[in-house]
């Protein structure tokens, strides 16, 4: 694949710096949570990568909001606080997931690096994980009811790039948002 020639080619952009994920198609931003490890490509190393990358899978069409999956696979049951008693160490996948499959060979893509093979998604988190800091294990977490909006507006294969940079305001404006 060759790779798009600039960040307006993008119907995704996450801001890795600010914690944001905008959609400049749809004039829309979302608070989200990047990786505690902070960034990088590294395998087992709980970071979230750089570059960019497109929605390779979808999981989650027409769940109730808080589905709890399990390897991508909905288990049948809805998060709740009482749930989460039960299970305080996980790193909960909740709602909708969207995949994410890096573009750029020896970077995000292939032996030690490969964002699809490090399981990286854009998922729903319970409520009361923070939004706007880094958190996450490598993943992009976002509050459950903004996940289902982004998987309604966004389709397999859309074009997503991850900027260990803050976008400058030219961005924003250009965008629209």
């Amino acid at each position: 694949m060759i790779l798009p020639a600039s960040l307006q080619d993008a119907d995704i952009l996450i801001d890795l710096k600010t914690q944001t994920l905008l959609l400049p198609k749809f004039n829309k931003q979302y608070s989200i949570s990047s990786g505690l490890n902070g960034i990088g490509e590294a395998e087992n190393s709980g970071k979230t990568p750089r570059g960019w990358h497109q929605i390779s899978e979808k999981f989650g069409h027409n769940l109730p909001i808080n589905s709890v999956f399990i390897a991508r696979q909905a288990t049948g049951e809805v998060f709740s606080t009482e749930y989460a008693q039960q299970f305080p160490e996980r790193d909960w996948i909740l709602s909708r997931i969207l995949w994410l499959k890096g573009l750029e060979a020896g970077f995000n893509l292939g032996e030690g690096c490969d964002t699809y093979r490090r399981y990286i998604y854009i998922h729903g988190t319970p409520e009361d994980q923070p939004m706007g800091i880094a958190a996450s294990h490598g993943c992009i977490r976002m509050r459950n009811q903004d996940v289902i909006e982004v998987f309604d507006l966004i389709n397999e294969g859309a074009l997503v790039y991850l900027s260990e940079y803050q976008f400058d305001q030219q961005i924003y404006d250009s965008l629209k948002i």
